[in-house]
């Protein structure tokens, strides 16, 4: 019996052993944005556990772009030569290697969670002024950010195109732009953060711009052989703010710049939001926009069981799964629900004699 969940996808060059894929989980973990040991195990035994592709956690295209001072970066060719070898290990354990590119926007300038993932106040120690479409903070007790002019615009366009090049130099085969969880890309979209007058506020064409505009560079740099993801949050779950339709219209236009993959998440937009999570609770969002725009897509959002990710793909609610959590719990999910479906996938040969037999 053939499962969806173990079938190659290929998508321009690049072909995944299965649709099993590591969500990006940022580790707060790096000194001055260099990657080191703790990714090369963190990131290499989700590829030894089988994953068909794992991205590396949102990496920062510039330093003012990072969520907290531990955040991983990409914005300096150290960073990227640090991440070579992570990149390589992962391809040599057969997984199609991805990285997401960020800024945190408004977001920015915060301590990691596990050290209480508070604001950090621009003249404390390891603290920076945010940045954003308008002076509007993410929430009590945040900096309001700096709103963005036309020269800090271009800015942010030439980083995220020279983090791309990076990225490229550092081995990397699928990107991902990150335009979801109240982040600077998903603030321009989203009108609870974007009150701006001019011709990237106001309309939804405008607040789609600078998406639109960087999406249209980094494709152009870009190899045309390799593969660009999106995320975006699929709606704030805010009355009034960035939604499904909108959604939609915005998949449009990035299919139509190149994009190949919508990776469907949703929310970060306000630290009050009423979200209804629940097993899958995300899933309709890939499926209706798999649908009206024609675009492959990425599911995501409690997805924890091996017949539940099946279905999902069967059913053609999306192209592809993505795992968090549930692969921070077991590296080797992937190796674990292939023996539930009966597959016969497989597993590393230094761990060949564990592998349970019927």
């Amino acid at each position: 019996m053939t499962h969806k969940l173990f079938s190659p996808w290929t998508l321009r060059s690049v072909t995944l052993r299965n649709r099993i894929c590591v969500a990006p989980m940022c580790q707060y973990s790096t000194p001055d944005g260099v990657a080191g040991d703790w990714h090369m195990v963190h990131l290499g035994s989700r590829a030894v556990g089988g994953a068909g592709l794992v991205m590396a956690e949102a990496a920062s295209i510039s330093p003012e772009g990072r969520i907290s001072p531990r955040d991983l970066g990409i914005w300096t060719d150290a960073q990227a030569q640090a991440l070579a070898p992570i990149v390589a290990f992962m391809k040599a354990q057969g997984a199609v290697t991805a990285i997401q590119i960020a800024h945190a926007g408004r977001k920015a300038s915060t301590q990691p969670p596990f050290l209480g993932g508070h604001p950090i106040a621009p003249d404390a120690e390891g603290g920076w002024k945010p940045l954003g479409p308008s002076a509007l903070p993410f929430s009590h007790g945040h900096t309001p950010p700096h709103a963005m002019d036309a020269q800090d615009l271009e800015q942010v366009r030439k980083d995220f195109v020279a983090a791309a090049r990076r990225a490229l130099t550092a081995g990397f085969e699928v990107l991902e732009l990150h335009m979801a969880h109240g982040y600077l890309l998903h603030s321009f979209l989203s009108p609870v953060s974007n009150q701006r007058t001019d011709h990237y506020g106001g309309s939804l064409e405008n607040r789609m711009r600078l998406s639109l505009e960087i999406t249209a560079a980094v494709r152009a740099v870009w190899p045309e052989d390799l593969p660009l993801w999106v995320r975006i949050s699929a709606t704030d779950w805010v009355p009034g703010g960035w939604d499904l339709e909108q959604s939609v219209v915005l998949s449009k236009a990035l299919k139509d710049r190149g994009v190949d993959v919508i990776d469907c998440s949703s929310g970060g937009m306000t630290p009050d939001a009423t979200i209804p999570a629940g097993p899958g609770f995300q899933t309709p969002f890939a499926s209706a926009i798999r649908q009206k725009v024609g675009i492959p897509t990425v599911a995501v959002g409690l997805i924890t069981e091996a017949i539940q990710a099946e279905h999902i793909l069967v059913t053609e609610q999306a192209d592809a799964v993505a795992l968090a959590r549930e692969l921070l719990r077991n590296p080797y999910w992937p190796l674990h629900a292939a023996q539930e479906l009966g597959v016969d996938l497989t597993w590393p040969v230094q761990y060949d004699r564990a592998k349970p037999h019927p």
